[in-house]
């Protein structure tokens, strides 16, 4: 038997205890799939968290089960919040979307749902939402608030500030009750004076451009065409067609275009006729839960794949 040495004792020790808050860190050191998680609300309906390894205090579940419980009775939203040490090496985001599907998280006619998935080993916090709900939570939105109220708290190991922060901040959202912040206020009003601004200047400059393509003379590229004269061809539906003649006061060439206009004499008939329009534009069930489960259940909604991750 070999007897160890006083210092190798205590390197061990240590390895040992390394490795025992390694696993404390990280839950239970259990690797979780969509199959083995808890489905907390399907056995209570007022619960939302699902916090299997205790990463999050009590205190920090119940905030949030409260708020979501709120949230889903003023709103009908439906939301799920995962807390895990680890998936193994599945992809956050896949993982969190076949949780939503098979879970059904949200109403099945409106599908809007919110699943929220933190997963300690790989730093990853990941919001996946359902398509009727990507209106009012945006995926630049979910990055927003992940990086404004979950960043730094999660970085620094604070889950449950972090969650309850953001989980508060997304709450506010959906149910309006969010105050405006007013430095996105002022970038929100600069970025539509700039985009207003963009459309005017390029609206201009076409009209200008138009203009001064117009006058060029094809015959010896000077800008001198000159309207010289108008004739009507035909008036129809309100529109009046016309061959105009220009003369270039360089080299006497003569063009002739044909251009169609409203008609101001045009009264139409006794109904009246609307604007000529030129053109035009046009656009283009789940997991029910509660099976065998005396809580809650989901209402059958599928993810629309809209949402985001951050790494902190």
């Amino acid at each position: 038997m070999i007897k160890m040495s006083q210092p190798l004792r205590l390197l061990s020790l240590a390895l040992l205890l390394v490795v025992q808050l390694s696993l404390q860190a990280a839950g239970t050191g259990k690797v979780y799939t969509t199959d083995n998680i808890p489905k907390v609300h399907l056995q209570d309906r007022s619960r939302y968290t699902c916090n299997p390894d205790g990463i999050l205090s009590e205190a920090a579940c119940d905030s949030i089960d409260r708020m979501l419980f709120a949230l889903e009775e003023q709103t009908g939203i439906e939301t799920v919040v995962v807390v895990v040490g680890s998936i193994g090496q599945e992809d956050c985001f896949q993982f969190a979307h076949k949780l939503f599907n098979e879970w059904g998280v949200g109403k099945k006619k409106n599908n809007n749902g919110l699943v929220v998935l933190l997963v300690l080993d790989q730093r990853y916090i990941q919001f996946v939402t359902g398509l009727g709900l990507e209106g009012d939570l945006p995926d630049a939105l979910c990055k927003r608030i992940q990086m404004k109220y979950m960043f730094t708290p999660f970085k620094e190991g604070d889950w449950d500030s972090g969650m309850v922060a953001g989980m508060k901040a997304v709450c506010a959202t959906l149910d309006g009750s969010m105050e405006a912040d007013p430095e996105e206020e002022e970038d929100l009003t600069w970025t539509i004076f700039i985009l207003i601004a963009c459309i005017l200047g390029v609206s201009l400059f076409c009209i200008i451009w138009g203009i001064y393509a117009a006058t060029k003379c094809p015959h010896c590229g000077k800008h001198k065409l000159q309207r010289t004269s108008t004739r009507l061809l035909y008036r129809r539906g309100g529109v009046k067609k016309e061959e105009v003649v220009y003369t270039c006061l360089n080299c006497g060439h003569v063009v002739r275009r044909q251009q169609s206009s409203y008609d101001e004499n045009y009264r139409g008939n006794s109904g009246g006729h609307g604007p000529i329009i030129f053109g035009g534009m046009g656009g283009g069930g789940g997991f029910s839960g509660g099976g065998g489960f005396g809580g809650g259940s989901f209402g059958g909604g599928f993810s629309g794949g809209g949402g985001a991750g951050t790494r902190f």
